[in-house]
């Protein structure tokens, strides 16, 4: 589990990483954003899920922790895997 930032991953958040867009059938990576002070699952920190959709803000992941799951995470906590 993450506990702090590396010394150059410090300050703000870029912009970019706010309002990225992905498409749906997108395979991405889950990691918590350290600066976001929500309540942030455990169970799903470094899990791999596929995107269904879009509900506002957030992407609508399809993630397999023993059966299918959905949850909706706001976009800084994804990473795209290629």
């Amino acid at each position: 589990m993450l506990k702090k930032k590396k010394i150059r991953e410090r300050g703000k958040i870029k912009l970019s990483e706010y309002f990225k867009e992905l498409n749906e059938g997108d395979r991405v990576s889950i990691v918590r954003e350290l600066s976001q002070s929500t309540g942030f699952p455990k169970t799903i920190q470094g899990r791999t899920g596929v995107i269904e959709g879009k509900r506002g803000n957030s992407y609508i992941v399809n993630i397999r922790i023993g059966k299918e799951k959905r949850f909706l995470i706001h976009p800084i906590h994804l990473k795209k895997l290629f």
